[in-house]
């Protein structure tokens, strides 16, 4: 049975990947900050009711060693990972004359730097072995987001150009990397536009398919980048925002 971790895999789309993982017939490692470990409890009884095997593991991306300890948890808990998922993101929203340190340093640490020394992990384990590695991106590398959200923006367009490269380097191992873009997706990150319905339309008016996404739908195109049927996609970047988004309108 091949073993799949879902870093972020508490909650949103990270969670949605963890369950459809545990269906899909892996043995799921829930990746989540201490905070979330409750959340992440849950995710993994509820697998385990339902027959699957999975274990809840603690780490803050973004410290090395706690990432380090991470992947060694998983791999002496289930096995060596096959699929790896990199679900765990902040946002930050502010105008760019009001951007604050301690808050970008933060976003950065998470969106991009706890990404790669996950993804780091992952090759290690993986070499020799093959596997998949699926990075989550966001629709708003591709125009800079909508409006303050321009640093976010930033760190997914590294995410890709990060994808991008490393996917090239790691190819003839018999490793793919891939991300995914999605758009505004009903998860606690997005629980304030959700619950604000003259935001929501707008929003939701400015995706040409007229809605945003689900958990799950991101989900499924999580596990098609980790299953054969992608074998030969990699270094791809999957938009997966109901055809992006045609005025950059506010939240």
């Amino acid at each position: 049975m091949k073993v799949c971790l879902v870093t972020g895999g508490a909650s949103g789309i990270g969670r949605a990947t963890a369950r459809l993982a545990a269906k899909s017939g892996y043995k799921v490692a829930v990746g989540a900050l201490a905070s979330y470990r409750d959340d992440a409890e849950a995710v993994v009884a509820e697998i385990r009711r339902s027959g699957g095997e999975a274990i809840a593991v603690v780490a803050d991306v973004c410290k090395e060693s706690e990432v380090v300890a991470m992947f060694a948890e998983v791999k002496s808990a289930l096995g060596p990972v096959d699929g790896v998922v990199n679900a765990a993101g902040v946002s930050y929203s502010a105008r760019p004359e009001d951007y604050k340190g301690d808050a970008l340093d933060l976003m950065m640490r998470v969106n991009i730097t706890g990404l790669i020394l996950c993804c780091r992990e992952a090759i290690r384990q993986m070499d020799g072995r093959g596997g998949s590695i699926v990075n989550i991106s966001s629709m708003a590398a591709t125009i800079g987001g909508r409006p303050g959200a321009a640093a976010y923006a930033a760190s997914k367009a590294a995410v890709d150009a990060y994808t991008t490269g490393a996917a090239r380097d790691i190819a003839n191992r018999g490793i793919r990397m891939n991300t995914i873009r999605p758009g505004v997706v009903a998860t606690p990150m997005t629980e304030k536009l959700q619950n604000t319905p003259e935001a929501l339309r707008r929003i939701e008016e400015s995706i040409p398919m007229g809605r945003i996404g689900r958990p799950e739908e991101i989900a499924e195109i999580a596990m098609w980048l980790l299953s054969d049927s992608a074998i030969l996609v990699t270094g791809a970047q999957i938009n997966a925002g109901g055809g992006g988004f045609h005025v950059a309108a506010a939240v």
